[in-house]
């Protein structure tokens, strides 16, 4: 693979960058650099303009909106975007059940669902775990027992990311309780709006409420909502996974986070020097610029071999678990750059518009906070060992 960009690439970057400049509201990157929450709508508008632009399912072929890109220039794409302080498009609509309705949807599901997904006029939301199946996702006890021409929806789901904002949900459901675990599977499209489905909020750690617990009880829903064949939602569940998983490792945020810290680490002193002349600090940083670099040059064979037709495998797991260390680990040392300053927990910091005095640098508003919500990136999406064992199996035969 030649990882040098060609002029054509290179002036695709130009026009990318062109249109975030003019494109992109400033207060949203703003948010974004400052580690600020974004509100649905400040989503709802990004998401409205990449796809006014033709921009928002960059992997989609051109059939069905996408705007026909190879690797390499969805690769420019999302790095500029992350540097620029763009969001990170919301990836259950777009990048999850759009790429399952393309290859596993019928004529009707693709007509109907995939405009809706581009329009923004529904907002989905991932019902996968539940309390005893987060990881071990076969053992998802969520049922659908079918009635004439609906299916009759009873069971729970946990961690069910901005579920508060979404007015569908795509769930996995056991259609057969008698066949193997992975057997009895079924993918089935929820409207939230149903009767019998109630959602409670979850708090996390940082004061947040992103994720929710679902509750389905009695839910009537079309038949025509199954996605593919009874009891083969297993295989679209996989197939689904590999691009969640890919996505989760965040190559552009990864760059922008280490420009970030490289920033940070050249304003802060440690005994009279800026931080990155300090052996220890600057020997962390060396090391994780190296694990981004050979990430980096991973994520593009994988989405090279997508591009190609293929689907993202066993390297989707390498790239989550390297993916999210990384992350961790950058956000770690923005925290420890700050030193005592990260220790105060301001709750109102994270929100555009606060006008309290910060607690010294304006980076450490939301340095613990950050750092202590993606402690969740290397559990979310098949926990890292999973990946592990993944990896195991489909590459090293044990």
């Amino acid at each position: 693979m030649d990882l040098n960009f060609t002029p054509q690439e290179e002036a695709f970057r130009a026009e990318v960058q062109a249109f975030l400049k003019a494109k992109l509201p400033e207060r949203i990157a703003t948010k974004v650099k400052a580690g600020q929450r974004l509100t649905k709508a400040d989503q709802d508008e990004w998401h409205a303009i990449l796809n006014k632009r033709g921009w928002l399912a960059n992997h989609w072929p051109e059939a069905y909106g996408g705007p026909g890109w190879g690797a390499v220039e969805k690769f420019i794409f999302d790095t500029e975007c992350a540097l620029a302080g763009g969001p990170r498009i919301v990836p259950f609509g777009v990048n999850m059940l759009g790429p399952v309705l393309i290859k596993f949807g019928n004529e009707a599901q693709k007509k109907y669902w995939l405009p809706r997904i581009l329009s923004g006029e529904d907002w989905w939301c991932q019902g996968y775990s539940e309390p005893g199946a987060g990881s071990d996702l076969a053992s998802v006890k969520t049922t659908a027992v079918r009635q004439g021409n609906h299916y009759i929806v009873n069971g729970q789901k946990t961690w069910t990311t901005q579920g508060q904002h979404a007015n569908m949900i795509f769930c996995l459901v056991r259609t057969d309780r008698e066949a193997k675990a992975q057997s009895g599977i079924s993918f089935l499209l929820v409207d939230m709006n149903s009767p019998g489905v109630e959602l409670r909020p979850i708090r996390t750690l940082d004061g947040d409420k992103e994720v929710n617990e679902v509750f389905f009880t009695d839910v009537k829903v079309p038949v025509e909502n199954l996605v593919g064949e009874e009891n083969k939602g297993w295989t679209y569940a996989k197939y689904l996974l590999t691009y969640e998983r890919t996505g989760i490792a965040g190559v552009g945020f990864c760059i922008a986070a280490l420009a970030k810290l490289q920033v940070i680490a050249a304003k802060v002193m440690k005994n009279g020097k800026p931080l990155d002349q300090d052996p220890l600090f600057a020997a962390r940083m060396a090391q994780v610029e190296i694990d981004l670099e050979n990430m980096k040059t991973t994520n593009l064979r994988v989405i090279a071999a997508v591009a190609g037709g293929g689907a993202p495998g066993a390297e989707s797991s390498m790239l989550k678990i390297r993916g999210t260390e990384i992350r961790q680990e950058i956000l770690s040392l923005i925290r420890r750059a700050m030193g005592p300053y990260a220790l105060p927990f301001i709750e109102e910091a994270q929100y555009e518009g606060n006008a309290d005095e910060p607690v010294g640098p304006k980076e450490a508003a939301t340095a613990a906070a950050n750092y202590f919500n993606y402690r969740k990136l290397s559990i979310f999406g098949g926990s890292n060992e999973i990946q592990k064992n993944i990896i195991s199996k489909m590459i090293l035969g044990l």
